[in-house]
């Protein structure tokens, strides 16, 4: 009788510890957004690995995250051999990584959800330094781009924006298509740029985007409406 209180002790322990670490990772997930409407967090480790700070196994799966402008429509992702800070954690203090972190994971972002991301400084960011790349440098003087639509066909993007001029605004339309060159490289390929309507870019022009070592993506793919990206991922501390 003894044996089993104390087994039933332990148990509710590792329960408690279980349920500190899941609200813990939760607490930090959503620190990390701005805006989430779904989220479920699944944590598989033995009695001896919570104690240690080592989790072996992490699943969690959200929706409607917002980071940084970002808007996500889907994101399920799959962690392991994570260490992090139990000590701290299990005394209230946020969690923290001590190891980098293999994410793997499938990113899913509806048409609507990307061009509420057009606002955010992340996207219009990395859209500006694409595009110096193959724009004519004389179209980018003085002229501060306003990113307006993004349309998603079958492995091809449009995208709509304005030019501020001194004179007058000039639209701007780019189509390109988007394809996976390597785990760590994009390929923009078939670009056409028309300013007002006239062609400043058409034909055979590619243009290749390294994405860094931290990065491994197995499959990108674009249908109408809506974006996937399956593929690896390290979070570091």
């Amino acid at each position: 009788m003894p044996e089993k209180n104390s087994q039933a002790k332990g148990a509710n322990k590792i329960r408690i510890i279980t349920n500190v670490l899941t609200t813990a990772v939760k607490l930090w997930l959503r620190a990390q957004v701005s805006h989430l409407s779904q989220l479920e967090v699944d944590i598989k480790a033995s009695d001896r690995q919570l104690l240690s700070g080592r989790i072996p196994w992490v699943s969690i799966s959200a929706s409607d995250a917002v980071y940084h402008g970002l808007h996500i429509t889907r994101i399920q992702l799959l962690a392991e051999n994570i260490q992090i800070n139990i000590g701290a954690v299990l005394k209230g203090q946020p969690l923290r990584l001590l190891a980098t972190v293999p994410v793997v994971g499938e990113l899913i972002v509806d048409e609507k959800d990307l061009n509420s991301s057009l606002s955010s400084e992340l996207l219009s960011t990395a859209l500006n330094e694409v595009l110096v790349k193959f724009l004519p440098e004389h179209c980018l003087k003085s002229k501060p781009v306003a990113w307006q639509k993004i349309i998603l066909e079958n492995h091809r993007i449009i995208l709509g924006a304005i030019l501020a001029c001194p004179s007058e605004n000039t639209p701007l339309e780019i189509s390109l298509g988007l394809n996976l060159l390597s785990s760590q490289e994009l390929q923009l390929s078939n670009i056409q740029v028309l300013e007002n309507g006239s062609p400043l870019i058409e034909g055979n022009h590619d243009y290749n985007l390294y994405l860094g070592s931290d990065v491994d993506i197995q499959e990108l793919s674009m249908i109408p409406a809506q974006l996937v990206c399956r593929g690896k991922i390290n979070v570091n501390p």
